[in-house]
Parts: C-alpha cells; structure tokens; sequence
C-alpha cells in the first residue's frame, strides 16, 4: 500500500520512513513497523476472515488490512479523519472495505462478531464490547497503558478468545496516541 497517498504532501519524503507521522487532529499514522507487527500476531498461522480495526485515522492501515483480509470494518470517533480516510481510499477501490464514524470503546455491534480485532490507539483497559464482538477461536491485539493516568508505558496485548475465556499475552512495548471514548 502506498504510504505517502496517507499523509499531508509535505510530509510525503518522509512517508516510507520507520516512524509515526502526525495526520491532525492530534493523531498520528502509526509507524509501519508496528503496523506489520500488530497484523502479523493476529494472523499467526491464519488469516481470518473479518476483521474489526478501531481508529481508522487517515485510513493506511485499513487499506493495509483491505489487502490481507476478506471484509475490514473501520470505526474513527473524528468525523474530520474519517472523511479525509474516505477520500484517501478513494482511488485504491477497495470493495471489501466498511467505514464508520462511531466510539471505538462501543466496537461495531451490527457487523460482530469478528474473527480478529485491532485497535490503534492506547487504551487504559481492555473494553468489555469488543471482548463481546470477539468470535469464538479470535484474537485481539491492542496497545494497553501500563498504569491508569495515560503517560505511562504501553504494551502491545494478544488476547485469544478460547472455549474457557479469553488468554492475554503481553508483547512489544509500544508508544500509540491514547484511545479516547465518544464521537468527534
């Protein structure tokens, strides 16, 4: 997927460097590094067949996602990125690809439940609807606050949903923009 169609123009000489890159309203593209990292613990041995990607941003990793996965569901709580992720898809026409403006925290209850989710902001915990929207056999991978005041270390979380609950494996250590609750 072509990086630099993702980010503002003058950032574009910069787009294929290994790093976090900002795209407004306070957010940043995610560094493609951890972008392959996130995707590659979720597939493991399998790709799964739907995916859930909360925080859509300028839209990079869902296209990202589109190329792998059979449907791709994307929920952004900005109104603004959602529309600009619109019109930076645009020209990929991506037929396998849902875009929502919704609160990442709620998940997308009308499309669950999802073989695999991926969140691109850090949260605090665990949200309890997105373990919900988890299908039976799935896996979930998220950036987590080591503490509860948002400053301070984050570490990427697997978690598996088995028969008996759900298995959290703790991974890299990560630096995300924190996930934020409600719509913008």
């Amino acid at each position: 997927v072509p990086r630099h169609l993702f980010v503002e123009e003058a950032l574009a000489s910069r787009a294929y460097e290994d790093t976090a890159l900002p795209i407004g309203f306070g957010q940043t593209i995610s560094q493609p590094y951890v972008v392959a990292r996130m995707i590659e613990a979720l597939i493991e041995q399998k790709i799964a067949k739907k995916i859930l990607e909360v925080g859509t941003g300028c839209g990079y990793q869902a296209a990202v996602l589109a190329s792998i996965f059979r449907e791709v569901y994307s929920i952004e709580r900005i109104k603004g990125l959602l529309e600009r992720a619109r019109a930076n898809l645009l020209g990929l026409r991506l037929k396998n690809l849902r875009l929502a403006h919704g609160d990442g925290y709620a998940g997308l209850e009308k499309a669950a439940p999802f073989q695999s989710i991926i969140v691109a902001a850090a949260a605090r915990q665990i949200p309890d609807a997105l373990l919900r929207q988890l299908a039976p056999g799935g896996r979930m991978i998220l950036p987590l606050h080591a503490g509860n005041s948002g400053r301070e270390a984050q570490r990427l979380v697997l978690i598996e949903r088995s028969g008996r609950g759900f298995i959290e494996s703790g991974l890299d250590a990560v630096r995300f923009v924190p996930m934020e609750a409600g719509k913008a």
